[in-house]
């Protein structure tokens, strides 16, 4: 069941034809975000999660405080993925990519999953559209996807008012005032990824770099290791949306 929440955040979250949604699934998942880490730092930030998180308590009527707040978000906080696709072993489905060439350097650290909607997937299939059309194949689409994933929960985020990070938007949280492009650009999903991964082809060297390394490189986050968590997720999406 979708829940619009249109009439209460106007730009919370925003679609290609500047539509306003929000699932209660997607609820749930960006209430996780309030235990997650964050990054908050030019060019690209993820510093609108937390403000996100609390604008949406506001506008279904779940704001809390203290203690309370903190014992809700991690009741929220989902363990497993909806997204169930992909494999650690055996061989990849038909015409796939294989585990090895979406996460040739391995896993680093622990890993955290979210469930999926279909806003969010409909998100990470324009990212893999834009790594097709840019070359930078099935690796570079899960360092997008990951990068998403950490910097807005794969959610197209419109401006957050006073709980936004500077003028960050978007699913990459990317900045106007750092050169990214205008609102309305940044807020397009399919050339938000594309900027991402113009940018990503201009690290020397990125394809040998773990994850975390080449997403920082672009993102310049204050918290480099974060997009990390991601990758495991990031793969198993790429691996079925290929």
């Amino acid at each position: 069941m979708k829940v619009d929440f249109t009439r209460w955040l106007p730009a919370i979250a925003k679609d290609s034809y500047r539509k306003t949604a929000l699932s209660v699934v997607g609820v749930a998942a960006l209430g996780g975000l309030a235990l997650a880490p964050t990054a908050a730092a030019a060019p690209v930030t993820s510093g609108p999660h937390q403000g996100a998180v609390a604008a949406i308590d506001l506008a279904t009527g779940k704001a809390t405080t203290g203690k309370a707040a903190t014992a809700a978000h991690q009741e929220e906080q989902p363990v497993e993925s909806g997204l169930t696709t992909g494999s650690a072993t055996g061989k990849p489905p038909a015409g796939k990519p294989s585990r090895d060439e979406l996460i040739p350097h391995g896993i680093e650290g622990a890993q955290s999953r979210i469930p999926l909607d279909d806003a969010q997937l409909d998100n990470a299939r324009k990212i893999v559209d834009a790594a097709k059309k840019t070359g930078v194949g099935d690796r570079g689409a899960v360092i997008g996807v990951a990068t998403s994933l950490q910097e807005s929960k794969l959610y197209n985020l419109g401006h957050l008012g006073a709980y936004n990070d500077h003028d960050s938007q978007g699913l990459f949280q990317q900045r106007p005032s750092s050169g990214w492009g205008t609102p309305e650009q940044i807020t397009d999903p399919e050339y938000a990824a594309t900027a991402f991964f113009s940018a990503l082809k201009n690290v020397g060297g990125w394809q040998d770099l773990p994850l975390t390394a080449a997403a920082q490189t672009v993102q310049v986050s204050a918290f480099p290791y974060a997009y990390a968590q991601w990758e495991e997720q990031a793969a198993d999406v790429v691996q079925q949306l290929w």
